[in-house]
């Protein structure tokens, strides 16, 4: 038996096609009567639901009898410049092909239920864009996979099954620090990202290759998630130094946000005093005094190839990483060291 760890949530469409040896898309035709489907395929799927005694989800039938192509979007990010980007890029490009969204949020940087990501695949969606950091959230990607349905996982690096989509990270940060140390900074801090997300290391790993190349750096390193928050503790961490860095690299916008703020409340200037940059060029990079230095992330544009890899039929089964181009945007928040 192909359902001894579903509990008392009874058989899933999932179980049903692994069963029966097809996707859910195709089981998801064959309870709704939809053509298409070969007369051998359907009896094998007709005895995995009687052999699971599987009953099919009321709503989710009804989801699925529309001829309408749905994508389901995963998300969860503390950074709301962010997943603005991000639910920006998918709705225009979705928009465009004719596809509807059904959005699924999880609370606070975490996954959303398990058990609302089964009944979203049992709706018989197209495909799944997954926002970081779920894209690299193992129990998330196991139910994903077994949907035998195309998933792009946004921000991701490598990730088996899925076409991940982003930046060269590692290259990216290796930029922005062999740029304050052009400046003449040879104090730095570093906020590092979520622990659980590839691009942290990646970032982190661009940040000391340069640093390791210059020879003679005095380094800090601060622990952040990507949220505001562990920015303002990260800031005060690192200001609180006996000697504390001239310039401090946070590895997204909102963390280097939050940096400033702690220096406004020191009555240090920025950029006069203490030097900051970010990473993303989101909202939050041009909303505050001084606009941020940042390396540029084109997040709208990652979302919209994300959304078209999945709407594309070649996009299917593949894997492996989409990397776009980033920039290095200078503006008014890092100067030579005083």
């Amino acid at each position: 038996m192909k359902n001894g760890t579903r509990g008392a949530r009874g058989a899933t469409i999932i179980d049903v096609a692994a069963e029966a040896g097809v996707s859910p898309m195709t089981v998801s035709r064959v309870i709704n009567g939809k053509s298409g489907v070969a007369a051998e395929t359907r009896a094998a799927v007709q005895r995995a639901i009687d052999a699971l005694d599987y009953t099919p989800n009321v709503a989710a039938r009804s989801l699925v009898t529309s001829t309408e192509l749905r994508v389901g979007v995963l998300y969860s990010n503390p950074s709301r410049a962010f997943m603005s980007e991000f639910l920006t890029g998918v709705f225009e490009e979705a928009s465009t092909r004719g596809a509807r969204i059904i959005l699924l949020r999880g609370e606070a940087g975490h996954a959303p239920p398990l058990s609302a990501i089964e009944d979203l695949v049992e709706t018989g969606v197209a495909g799944f864009v997954v926002a970081p950091p779920l894209g690299e959230s193992l129990p998330v990607l196991g139910i994903l996979r077994r949907a035998g349905c195309p998933i792009a996982a946004v921000g991701a690096h490598s990730v088996a099954g899925a076409m991940c989509v982003r930046i060269d990270d590692r290259l990216a940060a290796y930029e922005m620090t062999r740029h304050l140390l052009a400046l003449g900074h040879r104090r730095l801090g570093f906020v590092l990202g979520n622990p659980d997300q590839a691009a942290s290391a990646e970032r982190m790993a661009g940040f000391y290759a340069a640093v390791r190349e210059a020879g003679g750096v005095d380094v800090r390193v601060a622990q952040g998630d990507f949220s505001y928050a562990s920015g303002l503790a990260a800031g005060e961490h690192l200001l609180s130094a006996e000697r504390p860095p001239t310039a401090i690299f946070a590895s997204n916008d909102d963390m280097a946000a939050a940096v400033v703020s702690v220096a406004h409340r020191r009555h240090l200037d920025v950029p006069g005093e203490l030097s900051v940059v970010g990473f993303d060029d989101t909202t939050a990079a041009v909303t505050l005094w001084p606009p941020l230095t940042t390396v540029h992330q084109p997040v709208h544009r990652l979302a919209a190839e994300a959304m078209a890899l999945v709407l594309s039929d070649g996009a299917a089964g593949e894997g492996g990483d989409r990397i776009l181009e980033h920039e290095i945007v200078t503006r008014q928040s890092a100067a030579t060291p005083a």
